[in-house]
């Protein structure tokens, strides 16, 4: 293991925490919670939509362990690294289209606290993931040009 990714893999293990930390405590407490104040088919969709939201995100974060792994091991040009990119961006539109359909619960909440301000943050945490998967994208495009340029550069040799 290299000193250069050490800090990011502890980074990585550490934004997990959070997330497991919410799939068995948070989210059963905010259901509970949320019960006498709506039907019980919206707590139990947003709650669905929570964890297919954290199971997205700790997905994320394992791929981007992947990575790291692979330049550890100096792979970091090569379509193991790319496919690893693919599925961040894939994972990261899944995880703003679960946040998505908990928006008409932050509707009901600010409806009903009178604070238009909920409804601001519930998009803002719903276009964040979309910030990730573009840049994944971006970083996608540019390892294909890069290791094309490689395989071009090495048959030139």
């Amino acid at each position: 293991m290299k000193k250069e990714t050490l800090f990011l893999k502890i980074v990585l293990v550490v934004m997990a925490i959070p997330a497991l930390v919410m799939c068995f405590y948070g989210i059963p407490a905010m259901a509970h919670s949320m019960m006498p104040d709506f039907p019980d088919i919206k707590v139990y969709l947003s709650a669905l939509a929570a964890y297919v939201a954290s199971i997205a995100y700790l997905f994320t974060l394992l791929q981007a362990l992947k990575l790291l792994r692979y330049i550890d091991i100096n792979t970091a040009f090569s379509q193991t690294s790319v496919l690893a990119l693919k599925k961040i961006k894939q994972a990261a539109v899944v995880v703003s289209l679960m946040f998505a359909c908990n928006l008409p619960l932050f509707y009901f909440v600010a409806d009903g606290a009178d604070a238009p301000g909920v409804m601001v943050i519930g998009l803002i945490i719903t276009c964040a993931p979309v910030v990730i998967a573009v840049f994944a994208a971006v970083l996608e495009k540019l390892l294909k040009n890069a290791i094309e340029l490689k395989e071009e550069q090495e048959l030139t040799v």
